[in-house]
């Protein structure tokens, strides 16, 4: 009977537990995987149950919202809200911050993009979810509790709803682990150990929209233009998926790199800091990884140094590996630019 089932599941709860020892964020993580459960099960059944096509509202920067958004934002908020840890929440369909009843408050602070990539779920391509958590200062909680820089993020990661349901996490100065969602007993067990980019550097892949090319400045025309020739006699492959979590996911377990910078139609760059660029920063620094803005307001530096200014700012993410990002950085030092060492 042993041969067939795991009677000793190493699940999500438990490497909480063991590594962490708060229950609140036993609690917190909890919550989180239910949300992702419920939101894996709708993306699953989203052509049988008609979830297709736009809602009729935009959300809080301006995009359209799909059916599947607005469903995935009110599983997500509902189990935060319900979870008596939380104290305020921060959703990408939302532009205002969420503050939780004192009756149900706790001592966490959570932003989230709660379907990333929505934009491709009509053509069945691969979404995720992306969340970063940090702990209150203030007494009852406010907005400031969390423009703070990646630094003080507590827990950053993201859930991939594709041919299998898995989440990645990470905690501040821990190592990044992966968890997949076994259906048969319903719960994320521990299947990735101590994620970590290839030492060699990986698969040679590019990952960027080229429709923006014109818009960038030439250091990373440069670069993408190196990867597309060949660096070291090799050319690499470009793949763009157009879901930040597939990419990343991706460029995690491949290498490779991931480029979406600033530019002259988005010099503040296109992805939000405090959901999007801060957890993934986290995530692929823990891993061996570089999280660069590229040049923006005048130097290079870290995604994870960022100090969001508000809920909804953007910046821009160039992530990959030491070998691929240090390509992007010789470009900006033979146009004169002072480049970070690797």
């Amino acid at each position: 009977m042993a041969e067939k089932f795991d009677v000793d599941a190493p699940t999500l709860p438990r490497f909480v537990m063991k590594n962490t020892k708060d229950a609140e964020l036993v609690i917190l993580m909890n919550s989180l995987a239910t949300s992702f459960k419920l939101i894996a099960s709708a993306v699953g059944r989203a052509g049988v149950a008609q979830l297709y096509g736009l809602a009729g509202e935009v959300n809080s920067t301006g995009d359209d919202q799909k059916k599947l958004d607005v469903m995935s934002n009110d599983m997500m908020i509902n189990a935060l809200v319900n979870s008596g840890v939380c104290s305020i929440l921060v959703s990408e369909e939302n532009e205002d911050p969420i503050i939780v009843p004192v009756d149900k408050a706790g001592k966490f602070c959570v932003a989230f993009d709660p379907l990333d990539g929505s934009s491709n779920i009509d053509c069945n391509v691969s979404v995720g979810t992306i969340f970063s958590v940090y702990e209150k200062k203030s007494t009852l909680g406010n907005v400031n509790d969390l423009l703070r820089s990646g630094e003080d993020c507590i827990c950053a990661g993201y859930c991939c709803y594709s041919s299998a349901c898995e989440l990645v996490f990470t905690f501040n100065g821990g190592t990044v682990e992966g968890f997949c969602l076994d259906p048969t007993i319903g719960e994320f067990v521990h299947t990735r150990f101590n994620m970590k980019f290839p030492v060699d550097g990986g698969k040679r892949i590019y990952s960027c929209n080229e429709g923006n090319f014109i818009h960038w400045d030439q250091p990373i025309k440069d670069a993408v233009e190196e990867f597309k020739n060949g660096v070291g006699g090799k050319p690499y492959s470009a793949r763009y998926v157009g879901s930040m979590v597939a990419d990343i996911h991706r460029t995690l377990l491949y290498g490779g790199i991931y480029i979406y910078p600033a530019d002259k139609k988005s010099p503040q760059g296109k992805l939000r800091c405090l959901y999007e660029g801060i957890p993934m920063a986290l995530i692929i620094e823990q891993a061996g990884g570089i999280a660069s803005t590229g040049y923006f307001e005048g130097k290079i530096g870290r995604v994870a140094e960022l100090k969001p200014t508000a809920i909804h700012c953007k910046c821009p993410i160039i992530m990959g590996g030491p070998r691929d990002v240090g390509v992007v950085y010789n470009c900006y030092k033979k146009a004169g630019i002072e480049t970070p060492s690797i």
